[in-house]
């Protein structure tokens, strides 16, 4: 089986080298991985050479999502354990480029694809005390040689569903791996049901650790000396991660919606072309945040975000929220906006998404799918200011009594750190 696995992978790696020709996210992919054991043997050779190395703890993380998964742990971990330095892979450009600085990663690299050979060599080089993978990472052949080798290897915030490849008739091999892991974190209890009854028992239900992060990032109140002046007193709407159909339902109900309303639109893509769409839609009543200037600010409705990282900080300004996505593959993260006391809307296709169900069975969280739907909704709840402070005190709520995954993980990673800085 571990054949045929590798095999897959070795095709796998074949296809997006011929995707690359036609992709710019597969080329950066391939091209990023380039001479990538030179690099790594260049950094621990030289790490190892000196006196006393500090030992080394991985972390890897699919992409950018799973890494916002993984920050409050990596946080922690270098806190309480600065002795380690701290290796940081993904799988995805999408998480690599984004966080060539983060602080507290002293290595970032690729991670090179799962084959034998480089599972092998890649742990040859690195010689982790402890490997940390989030959320969906499985990489059967890295799984194997850390075993092998009596590396400690956990899982965390991971989810598992009944279609996953595991509880399938033919996961037998797959199963063995995930007993191989010292402790796999899951989110939920459903989860833990399913692996009790593939008799993988190596199990503790910790919870999601987003919640962790964005209520970390609630308590980072960086200055946004020109949204407040665009804010004053009036009600805003923060629409983060819109696609066009989102910006429809927004625009809709800027049309009669009355000047004590005012947007605050932040689109998923940021290209010169896409912002030049929005603002023309939205017209003389719009301005770019990275042109805005104070003294124009009075006679605009929208606020056009054209600027990268700074999406999760502004959901403090809304009085409302709504979550672009759902019109496409998913909604993007609810939670940043929830962390603020925000009741949240997005479109229909929001099922995948646990806490956005919850939400919405709790009351806090609104799917629409018609632009009649989204004005009357928020016009219920706006002109309601009882209804409005009893729905936003309940969001917050949400995600505050979710936080704690992080004290748990790092209560049993103790017990492998502790001996080993």
């Amino acid at each position: 089986m571990r054949f045929l696995y590798s095999t897959a992978i070795e095709l796998y790696y074949l296809f997006l080298r011929f995707a690359g020709l036609f992709s710019p996210k597969a080329r950066s992919w391939h091209y990023g991985r380039k001479s990538l054991f030179d690099k790594l043997e260049d950094v621990f050779e030289t790490h190892y050479s000196g006196k006393n190395p500090a030992p080394v703890i991985w972390f890897h993380c699919a992409s950018l999502g799973e890494f916002e998964q993984g920050k409050p742990v990596i946080e922690a971990v270098k806190k309480e354990f600065p002795a380690y330095h701290i290796l940081l892979t993904f799988f995805s450009p999408s998480g690599y480029n984004h966080h060539q600085k983060y602080e507290f990663a002293d290595h970032i690299f690729y991670l090179p694809i799962d084959t034998r050979r480089n599972a092998r060599r890649f742990v040859n080089i690195i010689r982790p005390s402890v490997a940390i993978f989030v959320k969906y990472e499985f990489w059967f052949n890295y799984l194997n040689e850390l075993f092998k080798r009596e590396i400690p290897v956990f899982t965390i915030s991971a989810i598992f569903r009944p279609n996953q490849h595991f509880f399938k008739w033919y996961g037998g091999w797959f199963r063995t791996h995930l007993r191989k892991i010292n402790t796999i974190f899951v989110q939920d209890e459903e989860s833990a049901d399913l692996l009790s009854m593939i008799d993988v028992d190596n199990i503790i239900i910790s919870g999601d650790t987003r919640f962790d992060r964005v209520a970390s990032i609630k308590e980072q109140q960086k200055p946004f000396p020109l949204i407040d002046r665009f804010v004053e007193d009036r009600q805003v709407i923060v629409a983060g991660s819109t696609w066009p159909p989102d910006e429809e339902l927004l625009l809709e109900f800027g049309k009669t919606s009355g000047d004590h309303i005012r947007f605050i639109i932040a689109p998923h893509e940021t290209g010169r072309q896409r912002i030049s769409e929005l603002l023309q839609k939205c017209g003389d009543k719009a301005v770019l945040y990275s042109m805005a200037q104070a003294d124009e600010l009075n006679d605009k409705k929208y606020l056009i975000i054209d600027s990268i990282g700074i999406l999760s900080q502004l959901y403090r300004f809304a009085t409302i929220a709504y979550i672009g996505g759902g019109f496409g593959a998913g909604i993007h993260n609810i939670l940043e906006a929830a962390a603020y006391g925000n009741p949240v809307f997005f479109g229909p296709n929001y099922h995948r998404f646990r806490e956005a169900r919850e939400m919405v069975a709790d009351g806090t969280a609104f799917p629409v799918s018609l632009a009649m739907e989204f004005r009357e909704k928020a016009t219920e709840l706006l002109s309601d200011k009882e209804a409005l402070e009893t729905t936003s005190h309940r969001a917050g709520a949400y995600v505050n009594n979710k936080k704690g995954a992080t004290l748990t993980i790092m209560e049993e990673l103790r017990k492998h750190l502790s001996g080993r800085s």
